[in-house]
């Protein structure tokens, strides 16, 4: 007989029983225990996180949820995957490094995700699935569409400051996460008892959201306890912590010598096996012996043809190297000149936004303070108001932004997200560098990253070292991030309009000395491609490459010297990745000279790849050294007289023109 129970399963609309459940959770043991012989034979590569011992967290967690919903995983995710519907052969495929893997190869056993499942990953990063799940949910209570988030993270994750921003913007916000706290009892190497004074009832008090505890040894205990908290969420209640009491068998890592617990401790844990939990409470409801049987028998062939069909899959082809690291964009044709009337940076700025948050429903914008205080500069005052519910106010949680945004571009929305000084990319890197600009690499392309980060710097006027900073080069050397940075009203409209279109991750970097100026208003169509330089000036005699406000400073540097008989050849980049090569090495060729100017300071930057691009493939134009005008790698200055030192400017540039012209 069945034991039938009255929760609603997630993939298939049927209702699963005891023995369904049952079943999910050995196919988890029997995956995890393959996974492990495969990586002594060393036939699975990289690092294996087992999660022998917490198949009921992951079953009952994933249980109740449906088509509309969205899980965010571990580095020990492959009961999460499984529980929410991937396959067996396509995991296994891909801890082996196979192109049929769920993300072709590219993720391995840390990283697997397939967001058309519904899993917006596994993630090596301990606390990072949390913003994302947020983002998640952001994309559901915008949509109103009943979909429910379940965040999966460890006790260890509690440490981060990624599950307090998460957890706090879900409350303030009334998103429907369930922070699915699997707490088997170590981080690593280290107690949980070691870790924090607090315990999870009395955080989740202090964050003003509910919470539940149960066995999470207990598979139907947790899907009875997940089956109405997503009940709850779906009628429109806030986020809800769910902790779920569990223990892991193997170590943190395949090959962990286990030094930090008791043999006798395991082995008490064993006996609370959630399998012989499972299959005594299926005995008590009636079920045979031999139907129990009979479903671990049909696993164990499903794990064997699926270990075989994996091993038997070809590797990624060395032609598909460069495959997924970012989405092919548009071409678009570099627009005519504007003639309208002159129009000032701020406001291209809001007229971009303005425009495509009318033109796609899927468009957001959040950030501090975009909202009801229009922005500390008040680029986005009256959006709120035209567009209820779509100009977020988030936060002083820059992490939590910026998982907002890859969260939601991943559920498919095309969200805006501001950081509101460059200098505070610092605090939410880790989106950025290991979660925006990876995310469709590590899913084989089947993660879509359409999100826009907007933010702005701008030295010289004693703003100090930590509000003065440029820093394009950090993000430049991210593989998978584009990075845009315009110095005209009219570019600052037409490319933010392309960023906002684009499909991959674009962060969009204004100056703010800039938002005063003016310039010839474009067309409301007005569109710039991204990752084309434009000549500004032409000239013979010499190439001055420079971007955002220092283009300027270049333009007024070249009048000065053409007076001497220097004709000065200018490209504003616009774009710092992708990097317009081809543009830079034609002038090159024609003038034969090479100078650079940035804000950001000298070593390490954008100037250096270019000097590096000219000695390599300009060589033989080259009849001069290539030269930089930047400031010297140091902070920047507070004392006025100081930072004029420090920030080069036009006389500046100037002086180096003329040098390079005479070599």
């Amino acid at each position: 007989m069945t034991v039938t129970d009255p929760r609603k399963d997630a993939m298939t609309g049927s209702r699963p029983d005891l023995l369904e459940l049952h079943r999910r959770m050995r196919r988890i043991r029997r995956f995890e225990e393959r996974a492990a012989e495969l990586y002594r034979r060393s036939e699975v590569p990289g690092f294996v996180h087992l999660s022998i011992g917490q198949e009921a967290s992951a079953v009952g967690a994933c249980a109740p949820l449906d088509e509309r919903d969205v899980i965010t995983s571990t580095h020990r995710g492959h009961g999460h995957c499984l529980a929410r519907g991937l396959d067996t052969e396509s995991m296994f495929a891909e801890l082996m490094g196979r192109e049929t893997g769920a993300c072709h190869g590219r993720g391995g056993s840390m990283h697997i995700a397939d967001p058309r499942h519904g899993v917006f990953g596994a993630n090596g990063i301990v606390g990072a699935g949390l913003p994302i799940a947020v983002g998640a949910a952001t994309a559901a209570s915008m949509r109103r569409t009943g979909g429910v988030v379940v965040a999966f993270f460890g006790d260890g994750a509690v440490a981060q400051g990624m599950f307090h921003e998460a957890v706090n913007l879900a409350a303030v916000q009334d998103l429907p996460v369930v922070f699915m706290c699997e707490n088997n009892h170590y981080a690593e190497f280290s107690s949980a008892a070691d870790q924090h004074r607090a315990p999870l009832s009395a955080r989740a008090a202090g964050y003003g959201i509910g919470y539940e505890h149960v066995d999470g040894n207990d598979v139907a205990a947790v899907t009875d306890v997940v089956a109405s908290v997503v009940e709850r969420l779906r009628g429109g209640s806030g986020p809800v912590l769910v902790e779920a009491e569990t223990y892991r068998w193997h170590g943190h890592y395949e090959g962990d010598p286990e030094r930090y617990r008791s043999p006798s401790e395991l082995e008490d844990w064993k006996k609370r096996d959630p399998l012989l939990v499972s299959r005594r409470r299926l005995t008590a409801a009636g079920a045979e012996g031999a139907a129990i049987d009979a479903v671990e028998a049909e696993v164990e062939a499903e794990i064997e043809a699926a270990v075989e069909a994996a091993r038997a899959a070809p590797a990624p082809a060395p032609s598909s190297l460069f495959d997924h690291v970012s989405a092919p964009r548009p071409s678009l044709p570099e627009p005519p000149e504007p003639a309208g009337a002159d129009f000032r940076m701020m406001d291209a700025v809001k007229s971009a936004l303005e425009h495509e948050l009318a033109a796609d429903p899927d468009v957001f914008v959040a950030g501090i303070d975009v909202g009801a205080g229009g922005n500390v500069f008040g680029l986005t005052r009256g959006l709120a108001e035209r567009f209820p519910g779509r100009v977020r106010d988030m936060p002083i949680s820059e992490t939590a932004i910026v998982g907002t945004a890859v969260g939601a571009a991943m559920a498919g929305m095309r969200p805006i997200v501001e950081i509101m000084y460059m200098d505070f990319i610092g605090v939410c890197f880790d989106q950025l560098l290991n979660q925006a600009a990876k995310l469709r690499f590590m899913t084989g392309g089947r993660a879509s990253l359409p999100l826009v980060v907007r933010t702005q710097f701008g030295a010289g006027r004693s703003s100090g070292s930590q509000h003065s900073q440029s820093l394009e080069a950090l993000l430049a050397h991210v593989p998978g991030l584009t990075v845009v940075m315009p110095s005209t009203p009219a570019d600052t409209y037409g490319l933010l309009r392309a960023a906002v279109r684009d499909p991959n991750p674009v962060v969009f970097v204004e100056n703010r000395l800039q938002y005063g100026s003016k310039g010839p208003r474009p067309p409301a169509e007005h569109l710039v491609p991204i990752g084309k330089a434009k000549v500004v000036r032409e000239g013979k005699d010499l190439t001055l490459v420079s971007y955002s406000r220092m283009v300027h400073d270049c333009l007024a540097a070249a009048d000065a010297v053409a007076a001497e008989g220097i004709d000065v050849e200018v490209i504003d980049l616009r774009t710092i990745t992708p990097l317009d090569r081809e543009t830079v090495l034609a002038s090159l060729a024609k003038t034969n000279r090479l100078v650079i100017a940035h804000e950001a300071v000298r070593d390490f930057g954008v100037g250096a790849e270019l000097v590096a691009m000219a000695a390599n493939e300009g060589f033989w134009h080259l009849d001069a050294p290539v030269v930089r005008v930047a400031p010297p790698p140091m902070p920047a200055p507070y004392a006025p007289s100081l930072e004029r030192l420090w920030l080069p400017d036009a006389d500046t540039i100037a002086t180096t023109l003329r040098r390079v012209a005479a070599v």
